[in-house]
């Protein structure tokens, strides 16, 4: 399995697999299916609302011997209602004890948004804090206090633009290591690719295949280009998307339950594309974002995906 070296020499899996919407009663048989497949990393969350199944799915693994903790790489991410320094750890504890876990690997801000305390998804203006109330240096330092005290090995973010990671950095004394963010053909983000190559911060991608029911009239799945690519590869487009996202250097984390599409997934990685086939690929960029933050947005709110975009 292809690996990126982290700054202390930690080797993260280049491929994983992701729980976003990964229903309760099929996340269990697909994580341990996974592991039995080869897998090494997991992505979760805790407003995925899934960890207590995972983690009953990583004591079982490890019990009975189908791999041991230190072999698996696990992310998990700080919900938006937790950003006060005071409420990370305890955010961290729960995903720990959800997950039945010592420690994590890896742990991410996963929105630059803040919620006021207790709000899960918010319904109105009122239930958002602004970055003056809690700035995104605030919810950093207690990101550094998980990590110095050992219940993470690695802190990061996600859906981060470069002008807020420098904000982080402004005052950061620990820098994120990983920026988890959207990354397929449709929205290639090259510019925030090389800042964070250059300031040596691994990009995640997530929703890598698209999402069906998107709105966009082309499908990045069925895409002529991609579908084209596989054929010639007797491939499938799905280990295309894989292959084009480990070429370029990134981690990428699809998902999926069904044991077919997790085996399919996971032989992607092997794939060799040649430069002709990246360069192809490379003119499919429509800048699409499948999850473009416009959920967030709310009569009364002093918000746009502009700003969250920093575009």
């Amino acid at each position: 399995m292809k690996t990126l070296e982290l700054s202390n020499g930690d080797k993260i899996p280049q491929f994983g697999l992701g729980t976003w919407l990964s229903a309760k009663g099929e996340v269990y048989l697909a994580i341990r299916k996974a592991i039995e497949i080869g897998y090494k990393h997991f992505d979760c969350a805790a407003i995925y609302a899934n960890e207590v199944e995972i983690g009953k799915a990583f004591k079982d693994a490890f019990d009975s011997g189908d791999i041991k903790r230190e072999e698996v790489w696990i992310t998990s991410k700080l919900w938006n209602s937790s950003h006060r320094i005071n409420d990370v750890e305890p955010a961290i504890a729960k995903s720990l004890k959800d997950l039945q876990l010592d420690y994590l690997d890896l742990y991410l801000i996963h929105w630059p948004i803040t919620f006021q305390n207790g709000i899960s998804m918010p319904e109105k203006a009122a239930d958002f804090l602004s970055l003056d109330e809690i700035p995104l240096g605030e919810t950093w330092r207690g990101m550094e206090q998980v990590l110095n005290n050992g219940q993470t090995k690695h802190i990061g973010v996600s859906n981060f633009s470069a002008p807020k990671i420098d904000e982080i950095l402004k005052t950061s004394i620990y820098p994120p290591e990983v920026n988890q963010c959207e990354l397929h053909p449709f929205l290639q983000q090259n510019d925030l690719l090389t800042y964070c190559q250059n300031k040596n911060i691994i990009m995640t991608g997530y929703s890598p295949l698209g999402r069906p029911g998107s709105g966009l009239s082309r499908s990045l799945i069925d895409d002529p280009v991609i579908t084209g690519i596989a054929e010639s590869l007797e491939a499938t487009p799905a280990q295309v998307l894989i292959a084009w996202a480990i070429h370029r250097g990134t981690v990428i984390i699809p998902k999926s339950v069904t044991p077919k599409r997790l085996e399919e997934n996971f032989t992607g990685q092997s794939i060799t594309l040649t430069v002709e086939q990246m360069e192809t690929i490379l003119l499919m960029d429509l800048h699409f974002r499948f999850v473009d933050g416009t959920f967030w947005e709310m009569e009364g709110l002093d918000f746009s995906v502009k700003k969250l975009w920093d575009e």
